[in-house]
């Protein structure tokens, strides 16, 4: 037997203790010509002809004659069913040779009359009435197929149906002159191949089917013994025993031997296992133990072996002092009969049990090996592997152990294994069973952490990306891993992370926090949607600004202003070749068909590889470059809408960076959709900044006057920003422009409001003299109040009036005198509040001043003396017609002009009319009437037409009088709106305002 072949003791062997008489002595007898088993029953043929049957209890529970002579020599029972098939030799009736003849019973269909089996089909064999014996015998589960060889070489196949008996047809199929040991059919589904074992060879030959009727083919020029070839029905394989091996056979030809050499004699398959009993072998001179323990029987020993040929083990073997006649399985156990009738059964035992040996012998490998033979299942097989794993460790074998510790993974507590290779030394074993855990989903978070714990301690960083860029579903903890590659310094393989799985804000963190690339961030995050860029670009706004000022600012004004388009990498096309740029950041809508799908190529962030795929050519036009942009727009792709925030949240953003933030609120401020409020917050804000970057440079008076002329700009709505002032409260426009001395800005809003005096009086108050009457010219005519305040500041300080100059204190005093702004006392008060002033300076003023008041007294003297004589004159004329008779001398009618003729109407007035004229017009009030007789004249009822017009108007004007006598509000208005208010008061008395009616009402 070869080295190779490892011995244990699988099998329980028991001798069966057969109770019943009967049985007893039919076993013993040394009648039993053939056996067979199947639908749980022992079938046993005799030599006189009888079949018995033994049920499980080792007794014969049926009992039937099935030839009146000749032995039974072969049987087969179809399992599943109530079929029997026997083979006997009987006497012919013509010669003395024996004729075989097959029978086919019907074991559950007994004769009435004798309670026989009924025979279904009875059949005589041909074998050319040649007297040889049947040495083979085979048959398909149906029979519609059977096989006889004979001892003389012969073999004749027989088809038909046997259990309907609707006939058979033999055939003499193969004839030589060596017998026939074994015969076996391999039946598929469309083929039946029978294999004929002689002494000398194996052959095959295919009795139905494709092939049917060619001559047999020899397999291999080496045969086999009587016995010595059965079939594997679990697989269809022909096993035959020989000396040195046993040997297999399929279809296609020999398959490979297990070597185990010893003599043989017969052979059975029992489930993995071969059974083979080996004749006994003389003893030599130097067997004398043999001798010593058998005695005279050592010559005569047999032995009993089973052996697993895949795992090769034998599983059995045990010595037998007498012939083994039979082997069959029936019951789930191995039985034996020999030539002195005892049975014997050969129980496996237990899978435990057996493992237990194995484990005693330190044989885990062949343990598991039995487990999946047995069928175990993956959890209970890893126990086995976490043992042999053990026995690896103790043994110092640590990089074996850990292959057996990964192999029981799933059902193993890694925290158990991880503790014994924690040492530095045993690092790669760590780092293996890590890797694993990660593989089967059973890595936690602190398996992650002190995975890539070990390939930083190892600097290893091909494996950390190999791990990182696993493909399939995430295998660790996203979080985990990206915060202890961080932490370790692997920046981009953090990036590279972040990135894959859609962690954008992650992305930009190591960016800007870790790799410091900040030009690569800002990229990123312009790859992205708008949704999802806006936070990440607040995050880091001031430091994107601060790093990248002019492509960050860019960036905000386009997201600021609605104008925003995520970034899409088009391939550019560059001979024949297409060349796919990976992108930096993040994953647009439609970005995945413009780069053909690159997903399983992503590079890492900081990688600016590209993808290279050949482009075929066949009968196509060369692309160019600006074909490839021309077959993706960007906006195309990425026209994503999304609603801009508020400008002044973006203020912040700006701090120490007044350029840059200029230029954004200018594109902010060019937007029409903007809303007033923004208006408000970005002209205020942009008003600041003109005013911040005017005083950074305090000697450079260009560059000063340069910032305020765009501030005033704002504030008076030129530059093309039409009615921006108004959207800039006041308030802030004059804090901003005095935090910042911008008096021009302060000058403007107080125009705008009118606070003409407050202007004036900020230059005052700053000493600002030349600025001072700069105002005055500009302001004196709206506002003349003014002419009074700055004779006050002139003369206020003697440095002030020689500033001004005489010349221009003449003509403010001018000014007030032609205007009457002040009274010349005032004046004097005015300026004699202080010694600055002389006498002679206002000298000119007051000889002006009192000669003018000269004229106006003799103008009025002489208007009085006008109207006292007026008064005098009319006064006698009323008494002259209160006393006095008046004489007309009219002679021509005043309103037709014609002569005077009788009847006449003479008026007060010296108007003279004819009474024909007055019946035809008059006057009353205003307009012109008719009388109706001339007695309304007469009793002086009636008016001068010529004079009723001019007496209308004094009566309209008197009463208007006495109507405003009673408006006290209007001489009072009138009163506070005169230059002259004595002349008012006078006006108004002569009225009748201040009359005795007036005041008695």
């Amino acid at each position: 037997m070869a080295l190779t072949w490892r011995s244990f003791d699988f099998f329980e062997a028991t001798q069966i203790n057969i109770t019943d008489d009967d049985a007893r002595v039919f076993f013993e007898s040394n009648e039993i010509s053939s056996v067979c088993s199947g639908s749980e029953s022992l079938f046993l043929g005799s030599y006189d002809g009888h079949v018995r049957i033994v049920g499980p209890n080792w007794k014969v529970v049926r009992s039937f004659q099935a030839y009146e002579t000749g032995p039974i020599t072969h049987m087969r029972q179809v399992e599943g069913t109530s079929l029997l098939v026997t083979v006997a030799e009987e006497p012919s009736t013509t010669d003395a040779t024996n004729a075989p003849v097959l029978k086919v019973w019907a074991l559950d269909k007994p004769v009435k009359k004798t309670g026989v089996p009924t025979c279904l089909s009875t059949l005589a064999i041909n074998n050319g009435k040649k007297p040889f014996p049947i040495s083979a015998f085979t048959a398909t589960e149906d029979l519609s197929q059977l096989a006889v060889g004979f001892a003389n070489g012969a073999v004749t196949v027989i088809r038909g149906d046997l259990i309907h008996d609707l006939g058979t047809k033999q055939r003499i199929i193969y004839e030589s002159d060596e017998p026939i040991t074994g015969v076996e059919l391999h039946v598929d589904a469309s083929l039946t191949t029978l294999f004929i074992a002689t002494t000398s060879r194996i052959l095959k030959l295919v009795i139905s089917g494709k092939g049917h009727g060619q001559a047999p083919k020899t397999v291999e020029d080496n045969g086999c013994g009587v016995g010595c070839m059965a079939i594997d029905k679990r697989s269809g394989d022909i096993v035959v025993a020989r000396d040195d091996a046993v040997y297999y056979y399929t279809l296609d030809g020999r398959g490979p031997p297990t070597a185990y050499e010893a003599p043989k004699k017969l052979i059975a398959v029992y489930q993995d296992y071969i059974a083979l009993v080996s004749p006994p072998t003389p003893a030599g001179e130097s067997d004398t133990l043999r001798r010593r323990f058998w005695g005279p029987a050592a010559d005569s020993i047999f032995t009993f072996t089973l052996i697993h040929p895949e795992l090769r083990v034998v599983a059995h073997s045990e010595s037998v002092l007498s012939d083994v006649k039979y082997i069959f399985q029936i019951w789930g156990d191995l039985y034996t009969l020999t030539q002195d009738g005892k049975v014997f059964r050969y129980h496996e035992k237990t899978l435990e049990q057996r493992l237990e040996m194995l484990y005693q012998r330190n044989l885990y490998t062949l343990a598991v090996e039995v487990a999946q033979k047995a069928g175990m299942d993956a959890q209970q097989q890893n126990i086995i592997f976490r043992k042999y794993g053990d026995y690896l460790y103790q043994k110092c074998n640590y990089d074996e152990a850990m292959t057996q510790y990964i192999k029981a993974i799933d059902s193993t507590e890694p925290s158990q294994v991880i503790r014994k290779f924690l040492d530095t030394q045993r690092i790669h074993n760590l780092i293996e069973y890590l890797e694993e855990l990660h593989e089967h989903h059973k890595a936690t978070s602190d398996h992650t952490t002190l995975l890539l714990n070990c390939y930083a301690k190892l600097k290893d960083i091909d494996k950390l990306e190999k791990f990182i860029k696993s493909p399939g579903d995430l295998k660790f903890d996203l979080d985990t891993a990206i915060s202890m590659c961080r932490q370790g310094g692997y920046f981009e393989q953090a990036a590279y992370l972040a990135k894959k799985h859609g962690e954008h804000d992650l992305v930009v963190d190591i960016l800007i926090e870790d790799s410091k690339a900040y030009d690569e961030a800002l990229n990123f995050i312009c790859h992205l949607d708008a949704e999802t860029a806006y936070p990440c670009l607040m995050k880091y706004a001031r430091v994107l600004i601060e790093h990248c000022p002019k492509e960050a600012t860019d960036v905000f004004i386009s997201y600021y202003t609605g104008k925003y388009r995520p970034r899409v990498d088009i391939p550019a096309v560059v001979d024949n070749v297409t060349v796919a740029a990976a992108p930096n950041g993040g994953f647009a809508a439609g970005a995945a068909n413009a780069v053909q799908n690159l997903s399983n190529l992503l590079p890492l962030p900081y990688m600016n590889t590209a993808v290279v795929t050949p482009v075929s050519t066949q009968g196509a036009v060369k692309p160019t470059v600006g074909d490839a942009a021309l077959l993706l727009k960007p906006e195309d792709i990425a026209s994503t809408k999304y609603t801009p925030p508020r400008p002044r949240t973006a203020f912040s953003s700006f701090i120490d960076h007044p350029d840059e933030f200029i230029v954004f609120l200018e594109a902010c401020l060019e937007e029409d959709s903007l809303s007033s409020a923004d208006k408000t917050d970005i002209n205020t804000t942009l008003f600041e900044m003109y005013l911040h970057k005017s005083n950074e440079k305090k000697n450079d008076d260009q560059h000063r006057e340069k910032w305020e002329q765009l501030a005033k700009s704002l504030i008076e709505g030129s530059s093309n920003k039409e009615a921006a002032s108004v959207s800039i409260e006041n308030s802030n426009v004059l804090l901003l422009s005095h935090l910042s001395d911008f008096r021009a800005g302060t000058t403007l809003v107080k125009e705008q409001s009118g606070l003409l005096f407050d202007i004036f009086r900020s230059y005052t108050s700053a000493k600002d003299t030349r600025g001072a009457i700069k105002a005055l010219r500009k302001y004196g005519p709206e506002e003349p109040q003014l002419y009074p305040a700055a004779l006050s500041y002139l003369t206020s300080d003697q440095g002030i009036l020689e500033e001004a100059g005489p010349e221009e204190l003449d003509a403010i005093l001018g000014r007030i005198d032609r205007d009457g702004l002040m009274a010349p006392l005032q004046v004097v008060q005015t300026l004699s509040k202080n010694s600055v002033a002389t006498m002679g300076m206002i000298k000119p003023y007051l000889a002006k001043r009192i000669e003018r008041e000269r004229k106006d007294i003799a103008e009025n003297r002489r208007d009085v003396a006008a109207f006292k004589g007026e008064t005098d004159q009319r006064r006698q004329e009323i008494r002259d017609l209160g006393t006095k008779p008046a004489v007309f001398q009219n002679t021509r009618c005043s309103q037709c002009g014609s002569g005077l003729e009788l009847p006449v109407v003479h008026f007060l007035c010296k108007h003279s009319f004819h009474q024909r004229c007055l019946r035809t017009t008059t006057v009353s009030g205003a307009g012109v009437g008719t009388f109706g007789s001339g007695e309304e004249v007469e009793n002086g009822g009636g008016e001068c037409p010529i004079c009723a017009r001019e007496n209308s108007t004094i009566r309209a004007l008197k009463k208007s009088q006495e109507e405003n006598a009673q408006r006290h509000e209007l001489f009072r208005d009138s009163l506070e709106r005169s230059e002259d208010r004595f002349r008012t008061v006078a006006e108004w008395f002569g009225r009748g305002v201040m009359g005795p009616a007036t005041v008695g009402q």
